[in-house]
């Protein structure tokens, strides 16, 4: 790969376990992690917005079964609410 630098960086087991769940829960690597964080220290910012912005997006891709024609009227959700 042209134009990318290998780095090797030092932490201990529990960083290291703490960055391998995050990392699958963001379906990624702990390299990846890194990159993107560098990336956005680069580029000026922090990348957590960005960050929690692709995860909204994911989590509301990942809702199925709600529609707004589905809602209950007024005095049904107030008659059910009292039982």
């Amino acid at each position: 790969m042209a134009g990318v630098k290998n780095i090797t960086v030092a932490v201990s087991d529990d960083v290291y376990r703490a960055a391998r769940v995050r990392a699958a829960e963001q379906e990624t690597s702990v390299s990846g992690l890194v990159a993107d964080y560098l990336r956005s220290l680069a580029q000026g910012g922090s990348g957590e917005f960005e960050r929690l912005e692709a995860q909204q997006r994911r989590i509301q891709g990942e809702i199925t079964g709600l529609s707004a024609g589905e809602r209950l009227a007024r005095e049904d959700a107030q008659a059910r609410a009292l039982r």
